[in-house]
């Protein structure tokens, strides 16, 4: 092994040779003029598929003549938008000849026997985020001439195409690991949601039921009411204070924002924001105060505040409900705000404008199935426990895709630079 120069790369085999990716690539400027070519293709997650050119959802082009035509092989790069997006995969690979968007820069290898050794190792230079340390400009958008000089390790042949091959098997064997477990994860919410719907609607008990004249709540024991949300208040419902918020303080209390909101019973904790005494004074929670999410895209979402977290109060897309326990328990409510009754009655309500809104009077004629007291704590019971178990399994998953993740990056990584040998 030898040091090949690149601070991301470290050591790479003794046979390998140093590039400047000018002198293994030319530019792709090939403009689709007259429009030789209409099969268009973007980049997405790091693939390159085909998309429809004759969508008419408004966000394509009038014109593809500016688009560049592509080849099998190509390598394309998004170096747009460096700054704000810090997730996407920015490179992939053609496989089929096509038109994609000028704004991203293509890359054609001078010699087509590199191209998926080449994908690969800017692939894993991607992974390690690093065109993020090369943007400059208010956008950190990268152009060739910024890109050319990057540096890249280049094998013999033969060591290319085993590493490609190698690659290729083994990233698609993890591939489809993480999409069945993902597929198991929605299984698993949609199996959630199930539970709930039938345990808070009473369609999982063996007793007689009546038609509750709602469509998507459908039958429910009789001995259950059904009663608007305004009648199980205590109060009005309260929208929340109109601050920005300052840095977070544990003397101040924290200022909870829908981006705060992880689930009904979870904030995040990265970027916190406190609100001042004097601006809070009047939004300052109490236990068992549930929030309701009035905007965007999530109308409808639902936290219960707990004294636990801390002294603490809501901004102004969130609107304060204090229930009658009397009557309802707020855990109840919040059970039904995960069902599939729930996803219909926002679906009905939502106006449908430049964002979705669910005002607070759309909540308050929010209609509620209301089992008597002592069935809402029993329910309640069972589903916290039944709900805990199904957590657990998605928790599973997830942490398997995690770390399925994360030796995909490290394999690549391994292979492409010569650290493991294939």
């Amino acid at each position: 092994m030898k040091q090949s120069g690149i601070d991301w790369i470290g050591e790479i085999p003794d046979d390998w040779k140093i590039n400047q990716l000018s002198q293994i690539v030319s530019q792709v400027k090939n403009k689709n003029t007259g429009l030789k070519e209409n099969n268009l293709l973007s980049l997405s997650y790091g693939k390159i598929k085909r998309k429809n050119i004759n969508t008419n959802d408004g966000l394509l082009p009038a014109s593809f003549d500016g688009y560049n035509i592509i080849t099998d092989g190509d390598i394309v790069l998004r170096l747009t938008d460096l700054q704000n997006d810090h997730t996407s995969l920015r490179v992939g690979r053609a496989t089929e000849q096509g038109i994609i968007t000028s704004a991203y820069t293509t890359l054609h290898p001078v010699d087509y026997d590199n191209s998926k050794y080449l994908y690969y190792i800017l692939h894993s230079f991607d992974l390690k985020k690093g065109f993020y340390g090369m943007g400059s400009g208010v956008r950190q958008g990268l152009n060739y001439d910024e890109v050319k000089t990057l540096k890249v390790p280049l094998p013999p042949k033969a060591t290319q195409q085993r590493i490609a091959e190698y690659l290729d098997k083994k990233v698609s064997e993890i591939d489809s690991i993480i999409e069945e477990s993902k597929k198991s994860i929605e299984e698993y919410k949609g199996w959630k949601q199930s539970v709930i719907f039938e345990a808070v609607t009473g369609k999982n008990l063996n007793c007689k039921k009546k038609d509750s004249g709602i469509e998507w709540i459908g039958e429910i024991p009789e001995n259950y009411k059904l009663i608007r949300l305004k009648f199980l208040l205590k109060e009005k419902l309260q929208y929340g204070a109109n601050s920005s918020g300052i840095e977070f303080s544990l003397d101040l209390p924290r200022y909870i924002r829908i981006t705060d909101i992880k689930d009904s019973k979870t904030l995040y904790d990265e970027n916190k924001l406190s609100l001042s005494e004097e601006d809070a004074k009047d939004y300052i929670l109490d236990d068992n105060d549930i929030l309701f999410a009035r905007s965007g895209a999530t109308s409808g979402k639902c936290f219960i505040y707990k004294k636990e977290i801390g002294k603490a109060t809501f901004a102004g897309y969130l609107i304060r409900a204090k229930i009658d326990e009397t009557k309802l328990l707020p855990n109840f409510l919040v059970l039904y705000t995960m069902t599939k009754a729930y996803e219909e009655w926002k679906n009905q309500v939502c106006i449908q404008a430049t964002i979705q809104n669910i005002s607070a009077e759309k909540y308050v004629n929010l209609i509620v199935p209301v089992p008597p007291l002592p069935e809402q704590e029993s329910i309640a019971k069972m589903l916290d426990s039944k709900c805990a178990q199904i957590d657990s399994l998605i928790t599973e998953k997830e942490s398997l895709i995690a770390d399925l993740t994360e030796y995909k990056k490290s394999l690549i990584f391994e292979v492409v630079t010569g650290k493991r040998s294939v």
